[in-house]
Formats: structure tokens, sequence, C-alpha cells
């Protein structure tokens, strides 16, 4: 190992950044190439197929099948002239990766002549098998059938890998008796009923809103090590995160890596991997370092939230294999590195009407501002309603790592304003006092006259708050960077959906009460401000008073997955999802099942890799370092130079000694605690047994592994250390 230590380290001193060839033509007009989007479905359909499509995407109808099958020959044409010879359903199962199986368009007819076909059929449905991806037990190993589905508000898009081009239609992915197996038809019925719901709100302010957008900006951290480090690192191959490792005597403390400038290799990777982005239509902006060492953050500018995840999904895979070009591995985990940042996957999250109205975004008027505010206010509101349904959809064996450590949002659901909007909720508040039966000084009354002076970027930035408005938009922090974002976008869609339809139900009772509808609407609203305001935190989400703090507001700080996870299957929680048909009761008790799995696997994993290290690396490499020193110590004894330095020498020893006892005491306890685990039956008390038993030996096997790593001789060590990993590129 130590010998592969050193291989890996001269290998990466030899590496150069990689020539990119860079189009000279501009990102605007290359932008979309491999995409069948609006302009390559013109090009290539008749007119009235075009228009027919277009309608059943707007209005969320069928695609009658005729119409499938002119889309299905369009999309063949293109796609071959492009040099595609298979096609694939690409989907998003609950493994958390995408899923795809390619086709050739190759045919025989009846004649056995070759022709290449492509029919409406193979278009609208596939069929994977539903038994091999995870369904909670949906479906037995006997029970193998499972349907793809083509989502024709996602465009098809040829990915490039090895030489070859292959044609991609995003789709639902559902077992044989209907249930959905993926992330993207859950997703895609939060949209719908979020929409309906915030149409029906609007009528209160723009009778002309028809249709409202769900929005979405992912920002992507991560970290890059060279392969051949990677490679020589048996924990992140196995479990993406470094199991052991001595902090380096500098790590973020200098800040100097934010915003800095970005080293040479990672600006041609950056280059290449924006390219295949900017072809496939993911439309990158942003591109930074970010705080830890070796670790940086792309961003896009807003899309619709369903293409915003697609192409999230995508946007990994692609940084993934232009890494392996480059000789890098990415890392996506969470928490790749112990004692610097790890990595979130923010997402920025609002609403826009079909007339060009950012719901979430102050306006210049009164009547506008009622607007915002009833929006604003709602979605606080249910965050504060559904927060530990909200913490269970973020939930992960990775992100326990990063949430709640001083550097990302807490497992406390919170929700940061900004002073000036606090201040304007709390006159609201204070405004509960003055009667408005008569309402026609209402925004004086209220203060909500003061709101058209409140511009875009009217909120600081709270880098500590799990939800936090940033001026024309909430951003919610804790999702991980590993994650599919649908998981967090479809309890959010939800739970503000959820709340929209009782805010209205409620404002439609008083006006039905005689009172007029901006006084019916400001009393709802200023009873969401009272009882919501235990969510509003300001302060630093890090500090340990904050966690006192939230104690007595009631909040929760759930800080491990099996636990929070029951928030997914309270009888609130699984009432919300079947009243607006997002999971079923089958569903929605399936993915609980397979988080809980995921969860003790990934655990279970991690507990193998670690004692597999411990035992048959680290504790070698210390015996024999320690019988080195033991060598020394006879050598000057037999000498006659028994004197302070032989007497340090033995303290190193025993010091050894104790390091190994408790490192192979602790690995025992271990194994025994997965084995006791592994015997219980109920899967959510197997996942705590390995959260509580088995996990709960880490801490204490690393801390003497990595006391170990600074005792043993540099040139013995078996494993590529933190500064090697962070600051070797």
């Amino acid at each position: 190992m130590a010998i592969l230590r050193f291989k890996a380290l001269e290998l990466v001193d030899q590496r150069q950044p990689l020539a990119v060839t860079i189009s000279g033509e501009r990102r605007s007009e290359t932008f979309g190439k491999n995409v069948f989007n609006l302009d390559a479905m013109r090009a290539t359909m008749p007119g009235e197929y075009f228009k027919k499509l277009q309608a059943a995407i707007k209005q969320g109808s069928p695609v009658e099948r005729s119409v499938a099958d002119a889309v299905a020959s369009a999309m063949k044409t293109w796609a071959m002239a492009k040099g595609a010879t298979h096609y694939t359903h690409w989907f998003q199962p609950l493994t958390g990766a995408t899923a795809e199986k390619h086709d050739s368009f190759f045919d025989l007819n009846s004649d056995g002549r070759p022709i290449e076909n492509f029919k409406g059929s193979a278009l609208v449905q596939q069929e994977p098998d539903a038994s091999s991806f995870p369904n909670g037990g949906i479906r037995n190993t006997f029970e193998a059938r499972g349907y793809t589905a083509w989502d024709p508000t996602s465009p098809a898009f040829i990915i490039e890998t090895a030489g070859a081009k292959t044609l991609c239609i995003p789709t639902i992915f559902v077992a044989y008796t209907g249930e959905a197996l993926d992330y993207k038809a859950p997703l895609l019925k939060s949209l719908a009923t979020l929409e309906k719901a915030a149409v029906d709100v609007c009528q209160y302010f723009d009778k002309d809103v028809q249709r409202v957008h769900t929005t979405l900006g992912i920002e992507q951290e991560y970290f890059l090590v060279d392969k051949a480090l990677y490679s020589a690192r048996p924990d992140l191959v196995m479990t993406g995160r470094t199991l052991f490792g001595h902090a380096p005597a500098k790590g973020q403390q200098l800040e100097d890596h934010y915003f800095g400038s970005i080293p040479a290799r990672v600006h041609a990777y950056m280059l290449e991997y924006e390219e295949e982005a900017n072809k496939l239509g993911i439309p990158l902006r942003t591109r930074h370092n970010e705080v830890a060492p070796h670790q940086f953050e792309c961003a896009p500018t807003f899309e619709d939230a369903n293409l915003a995840v697609d192409h999230n999904q995508l946007l990994m895979d692609i940084m993934e294999r232009v890494a392996d070009k480059h000789n890098f591995k990415v890392l996506l985990h969470e928490k790749p590195f112990a004692g610097v940042n790890g990595s979130g996957k923010h997402n920025n999250w609002a609403m826009s009407t079909d007339t060009g109205v950012n719901l979430l975004a102050p306006g210049r008027r009164p009547k506008e501002n009622l607007q915002f505010l009833a929006f604003f206010i709602t979605t606080i509101k249910a965050v504060h309603r559904y927060a530990d349904l909200l913490r269970s959809s973020i939930a992960s064996a990775s992100n326990d790592h990063r949430l709640g450590a001083n550097e990302a949002p807490p497992a406390i659901m919170s929700v940061f304003v900004g002073s000036m909007l606090d201040s304007v909720l709390d006159e609201l508040e204070r405004t509960a006092k003055v009667p408005l039966d008569k309402g026609d000084n209402i925004y004086l009354k209220l203060g909500i006259d003061k709101i058209p002076a409140i511009l875009l970027d009217n909120t600081d930035r709270n880098r500590t708050s799990p939800f936090a408005f940033t001026g024309n938009k909430f951003e919610f922090r804790a999702v991980g960077s590993s994650a599919n974002c649908s998981s967090a976008m479809t309890t959010l869609n939800a739970i503000v959906a959820e709340q929209l339809i009782d805010f209205k139900t409620s404002v439609d009772k008083l006006i039905g009460e005689g009172k007029k509808k901006e006084v019916a609407i400001v009393e709802v609203l200023r009873e969401y401000v009272i009882s919501s305001k235990a969510i509003r935190f300001e302060g630093n989400g890090y500090s340990d008073e904050w966690k006192d703090e939230a104690a007595t507001r009631g909040l929760s700080n759930i800080p491990t997955t099996p636990q929070s996870l029951d928030a997914m299957v309270t009888d609130e929680a699984a009432s919300l999802f079947q009243r607006h048909n997002i999971f079923s009761h089958v569903e929605l008790h399936a993915r609980h099942e397979i988080l809980l799995e995921d969860y003790m696997k990934k655990i279970q994993i991690e507990s193998r890799v670690m004692g597999d290290l411990a035992v048959n690396h680290i504790i070698p490499t210390a015996v024999a370092y320690q019988t080195k020193l033991v060598t020394n110590v006879r050598g000057l004894r037999e000498l006659g130079l028994d004197d302070e330095n032989t007497t340090v020498t033995l303290d190193t020893i025993k010091a050894i000694s104790r390091h190994i006892t408790t490192i192979k005491t602790q690995v025992d306890e271990m194994i025994n605690a997965r084995k006791v685990a592994n015997k219980i039956e109920d899967t959510r008390e197997r996942a705590i047994a390995y959260c509580d038993t088995v996990k709960a030996h880490f801490d204490a096997i690393r801390r003497s592994a990595d006391k170990l790593e600074l005792m043993v001789a540099d040139e013995d060590w078996p494993l590529v250390k933190y500064r090697e990993l962070l600051f070797r590129h």
C-alpha cells in the first residue's frame, strides 16, 4: 500500500492540463444542439402533429397514438442524422442514479431485410425489469415486469460516449401494478398539484393567470481528487468518503481557496464538461472554487423544475465521465473529508405565472405586494406545519455527516427571511389589534405601503439557514450534493400546495361571511404569521444556543436518518400525499423501506471497509513500525546508550500499543454489533441498530488510526494522506 501511495503521487506530479478543444462558436449558438427541442421538432414534424403535441403538453393531457408515431418518426430522423444508432428510455429509479437500456434502430422487416425502425410504441413505453431496482417489496423476484413511459415535457437528447451516440428519452418508471418506482413520476404529480393550487390563489389578484410554473435552480458542489490518489484509497473507492485521515496542518482556515484562481487542470476539466452540458441544453452559468481545498461549484440559470432535476442528474453523469478523461475523480459525497466543508446542492425554488410574474418577488404596488405576501407567508406556514416531513426528504447516510456541522444547515428546520421582511411580518402580527372590518385603508394600517421600497436584494444571506428567502426565491440549502432533488422538491411542492388550498378555503369562508377580499386575505395571512412564528430564525444556526432555543420553540432536531424518516409514514404525511395523488399508501411505505435499507447498507459497507483497512493495513503498518522502534531501543541498550531518547521511544511504543488495542477492540465490537443488527427482522429497528450500535464505533476506530498516522514514519504509512488528496493536483 505504501508503495502504491508513492506511485500515485509520482503520477500526480507528472500530470499536465489536458488540452481541450473549445468550439469557436458562441455558447448561444451551440446551446441544445444535441436536444430534440422545439426547433428540432418544427424542422422534422408535420405542422399539425407539432401543434397537437404542444397542446397536449400544455394541457397535461395524454398524447394521441398518431401524434406519438409522428414524434417517433421525427425523433429517429433527427437522431440518425446526428449519428445515433441506438435509443434508450432514460429514467431515474430509486437507486439515486439514472438508468438506461440501449436498443438499436436496426431491425429486420417481414422479408428479413434490414431497416432502421422506431415506432410510436417504442417511444411511449418499454419494459425494464422492475424487481431488479429498489421497490420496497412492491415487486417480487418472480414478478419482474415494470414499465418506462415517455415524459413529453422533458425533451429527448443525444449522449456521446466512446464515439457512440445514443438517443435518450426521459421517462417515468412504474411497476406492472401501477406504483411509481422512480423519482420523476411523483415530482410531476406534485408540480401539477402545486400549479392548480397556485393558479386558484392567483385568481384573487389577476384573472388572466392560467398557468403557474415551478422554477428551480440547482447549485452543485463537488470535490476533485486525482484518479491515481483516489485509486490508492480503498475507502474512497468503496464508500465515496475517507474513513481515515488526519487533518492536515493547513485546511480551509485561511479561507484562501474560496473564489480563488481556478487550478489549470481543473479549469480544463470545467471547460469540457461545460461544453458537453451546453450541447445538452443545460444552462450552466457559474463556476468557482468553493470553501474547502479542491472543492468547486457550478450553477445553472433557473428552469422549469422537472427539467432542472433531469438536467442535474444528467450533469452529474457528465461530470463523472469528463473527470475520467482528465484523470480526476469527482466526489459527489456530502462529506468525503472530515474537518473541512462538505458539499450541498442548494435548491433555489420559486413560482412564476404565465403572465410573467414571479410570485415570490415583491412588486411595486400594494396589490402586487399582497400577492407576494400571500405566497411568501403561505410557504413559511407550510414549512412550519410540515418541518419534520421536509427534513425527512433530504435524509441519507451521507447527508447526516453534513447536517448540523459548522458548515451546513442544521438538522433543525427553520426559515430565514432577513431583517426587513421580518419586520414586515412583525408589523402584520402587531396589527392584529387594529379593527379592519371596513378595509378602506388596509394597506396603510398594515404598513404594507412601505413594501414597494423593498428591492430585489431585500434580505441578507444566512449560510446557516436550511430554508432561506433570498430576494425572489427560497433557497433550500439542506439538500445533499449527491441527492436526486426530486425527493425534496416533491415534498416542498406538496406541502406548499396543501397550504395554498387551505389558505383559499379560509379566505373564501371569510368572503362568504361578508368580508372584503383584501381584508379576508390579510386576516388569514396574519393568523399564519402568528402561528408559524416559531419557524422563523434570523441568527446563527450553527450555535449550540440555537439548539436550545429551537427546543423551547417546539422545533424538532433529528440528526440521524432512521428516525427522521419516521415523518414520511405518519398519518398526516400519508393523508397529504394520498389526498393529492402523489403517493399511495403502498408507494409511501415502499419508499420508507427503501430509504431505511439504503441507509443500513451504506453503514454496513462503511463498517466492513473500515474493519478491513484497520485490521489488514493500519494495524500491520503500526506493528511493523513498532518493531523498528523496539529494535532501535534494543540496539541502544546493547551499546549502553539507555538515556532519555530511549524513554521517549518507549513511550511511543506504548502509545502505539494502546492505539492498536483500541482499534482491534473496537473493530471486534463493531463486527459483533453488526452481527446482532443483521438478526433484527424489522427494517426500521435494524437501521437504528446500525446507526446506534455499529456506526457508534467509527469515531473511536478512526481517532486511534489517525493518531497512528502521526506516529508512524511517513514513508511507511499506506494510505494517501489528506495533505496529498486535498493539495496535490
